[in-house]
């Protein structure tokens, strides 16, 4: 799994830091996503597709390659 946001769509909700925190972290001064892991592990990867199914923006984009 290859994990990829868009900060610009990105709106600081941080729903994707409470379902994923090892994968997703925000910005401290305007809470934007950050991304801690491009490739995380298989254990972490329904994590990681909750989280994309409920950020507000849609902001992260999963491929399965």
């Amino acid at each position: 799994m290859l994990v990829t946001i868009d900060q610009d769509k990105c709106c600081g909700a941080g729903s994707c830091v409470l379902a994923a925190p090892d994968v997703f972290d925000q910005r401290d001064e305007d809470g934007i996503v950050v991304l801690l892991d491009a490739r995380p592990p298989a254990d972490l990867h329904q994590a990681v597709k909750d989280a994309a199914d409920v950020c507000p923006a849609a902001a992260i984009r999963l491929d399965h390659a």
